[in-house]
């Protein structure tokens, strides 16, 4: 059985790489590469798998949330993802690399009975990334 729980939070980044010139960084990300940054307000999908337990549940959403938003939400809420994120430091803050972000944070001591299954972020309509955990 697999359960997905919803999360919002807004935060803001700027996509640029020490490796490429400003020209070459500004032809690759376009206005994401605009100097002060720029903010989403990121859809947050979180997949769980496992067998329902004898109360009916895959796992207990109000478990599920809280360590959400211990982990994940209270960390990137109404953060500049390039600045604030020590595990983004040296890499291109895509969202891409976010959902590793986000999935490392829930995997560290990880208790809950269910298991970790993806992590599936949705920075704007047209635009979704996924991480199936291994």
């Amino acid at each position: 059985m697999r359960l997905t729980s919803r999360y919002r939070f807004s935060a803001s980044h700027r996509l640029d790489t020490p490796a490429l010139t400003p020209e070459e960084n500004r032809k690759l990300y376009g206005k994401c590469n605009n100097p002060h940054g720029h903010g989403h307000d990121y859809l947050l999908e979180i997949t769980v798998d496992g067998p329902v337990d004898q109360d009916g549940q895959v796992v207990n959403r109000q478990a599920l949330d809280a360590v959400v938003r211990e982990r994940v939400l209270a960390r990137l809420d109404h953060k500049n993802l390039n600045v604030d994120i020590p595990e983004l430091e040296g890499s291109v803050a895509t969202t891409e690399n976010l959902a590793t972000v986000v999935e490392g944070a829930l995997a560290e001591g990880w208790t809950l009975p269910a298991r970790l299954a993806k992590v599936r972020i949705s920075e704007t309509a047209r635009n979704t990334f996924e991480l199936e955990v291994a």
